[in-house]
């Protein structure tokens, strides 16, 4: 098995294979063009989305700057509007519904780490890696996150809702609610 493909199955994965280095250093081409693009330029920044993301459905806007490891693990449904500064860290997939709002700022975490720091670090012939893996985020259809949020890794949203500014997601949120808080928690029915 690939680095690559534990890393996609959520098992433990080295982020410095060369496979997935040169998949990193490609995306981070194709953002260094993208966000330094002026934004008349709309039918180049859509055909560097293209080459950078999963999948991108018609109506899709990202806002520059944006950020993200891979790219390739990203999907994002149409009409969806991703504001400036985002940062999603696609170690495994992150798909976005339709008719997403998706506020400055906000970051969505897939990979995660032991929190045992001797679990975390391996020391082995005179080289130091950091163990690491990941599980996928799902963003429903109508969802607006609002500014500053950060999403963990392995939390779907559901369908319809609504993620207050500043919240921390740490776990999965059913379909047509209010949540915000730190930690994120619902607050009403929408």
């Amino acid at each position: 098995m690939t680095e690559k493909e534990r890393m996609l199955n959520g098992e433990p994965y080295n982020s410095r294979d060369p496979e997935l280095l040169t998949q990193y250093h490609k995306a981070r081409a194709l953002l260094k063009a993208y966000n330094n693009l002026d934004s008349t330029k709309l039918q180049e920044r859509s055909n560097l989305l293209e080459s950078l993301l999963g999948k991108l459905d018609n109506g899709v806007w990202i806002e520059a700057p944006f950020f993200c490891d891979y790219g390739e693990h990203i999907s994002i449904g149409e009409n969806t509007f991703v504001n400036a500064n985002c940062m999603f860290i696609d170690n495994n997939k992150i798909t976005i519904g339709r008719n997403g709002l998706i506020a400055p700022n906000v970051q969505i975490y897939t990979a995660e780490h032991p929190l045992k720091a001797s679990e975390r670090i391996i020391e082995t012939d005179g080289q130091t890696k950091y163990l690491t893996s990941a599980k996928p985020v799902k963003i429903g259809d109508n969802v607006w996150i609002g500014g500053n949020s950060v999403i963990f890794p392995g939390v779907t949203i559901g369908d319809n809702v609504t993620i207050g500014a500043g919240s921390v997601v740490t776990k999965s949120i059913p379909n047509n609610v209010l949540a915000y808080g730190n930690p994120c928690k619902i607050q009403k029915q929408l």
